[in-house]
């Protein structure tokens, strides 16, 4: 784990504090980091929407698995 120093406003780590329930201001940090994270891959998922083209069915994607016989 790295250790790095950034400076915050009192209220922003408040309110996040708050917000994520966390037990300490490092938590709360790397919670909202993550969800952060989460989010914008979401996004880059949806953006994709309407842009691929599959050949299989879902239902042959989900049970299908050719390589295991």
């Amino acid at each position: 784990m790295s250790r790095i120093t950034i400076t915050l406003t009192n209220s922003l780590v408040d309110e996040l504090l708050k917000e994520v329930k966390a037990k300490s201001k490092t938590e709360a940090v790397i919670m909202a980091i993550k969800d952060e994270i989460k989010l914008r891959k979401k996004k880059r998922i949806k953006a994709m929407a309407g842009k691929m083209e599959f050949t299989k069915t879902a239902e042959e994607l989900r049970h299908g698995d050719e390589r295991l016989g």
